[in-house]
């Protein structure tokens, strides 16, 4: 676990709130929310469904705005960056996994893993990609494309792709939600072994209450409300899919 005497957390969240209009009346998603996450921390964010868990992670990475409250990420006010500062900051310091894979089925591998750092005028994107490709168990698929691929290996290139940039911070939205138990398992591994190897800190939405128990943390979102929970106790009461 990340050294907790840090002067500065990697994320501090202060007073976020979040709502949505519907129809005539507001739905409070989040509701005075304060967070510190120190670098190096695997941190979950359980609760039911609609309960604002991925508002949260849309909120960190800057692809959506708070009503009231603030988010420093890596140091960085988000609320001082403009869409292209917001697009840089997630293209240095930010990785995204989603549950669907997003890969751009007609590229390769290699070719996805590779674009955001060629996006980014990287003249070693296609070093950096096969390594990371290696890394998450699929250098002898580095030319395969997405529908030449199990779910399993899609979500690792979309692992390899998040981290290719080496973020300091991975955000992980149900990543093993689309995938059969087996599968599911090997990846869960393989997020907490990059997070160990690494010291990427690495925030994971996730229904599912024993992966969440692995975190050193874990956090409860409820009625838009956000509760720390002690880490092993957090099987105690699984959570409604």
């Amino acid at each position: 676990m990340a050294d907790s005497t840090r002067s500065e957390p990697l994320v501090q969240i202060q007073g976020l709130s979040m709502s949505y209009a519907l129809a005539a009346s507001r739905i409070e998603v989040l509701r005075d929310v304060d967070l510190q996450i120190q670098a190096g921390q695997s941190v979950a964010i359980a609760g039911p469904s609609g309960s604002g868990k991925t508002s949260l992670l849309l909120l960190l990475c800057g692809l959506d705005k708070p009503v009231s409250g603030s988010i420093r990420v890596a140091g960085t006010d988000l609320s001082t960056l403009d869409a292209n500062g917001l697009a840089d900051l997630r293209r240095s310091a930010v990785g995204i996994v989603f549950q669907s894979f997003h890969l751009l089925p007609s590229l390769s591998a290699i070719d996805n893993v590779a674009l955001p750092l060629q996006l980014a005028d990287q003249p070693d994107a296609h070093t950096r990609a096969e390594e990371q490709l290696r890394r998450v168990g699929l250098g002898e698929r580095l030319h395969h494309y997405p529908s030449q691929l199990s779910g399993g290996e899609q979500q690792r290139v979309a692992i390899a792709r998040a981290l290719v940039h080496r973020p300091r911070l991975l955000l992980a939205d149900e990543p093993t939600g689309n995938l059969d138990d087996h599968t599911a398992e090997s990846i869960r591994d393989l997020l907490f072994a990059l997070n160990r190897e690494s010291g990427t800190t690495l925030v994971l939405v996730t229904h599912d209450m024993e992966f969440a128990a692995r975190c050193d943390r874990v956090l409860r979102l409820h009625d838009g409300v956000l509760h720390e929970a002690p880490a092993a106790a957090a099987t105690a009461d699984a959570l409604p899919a």
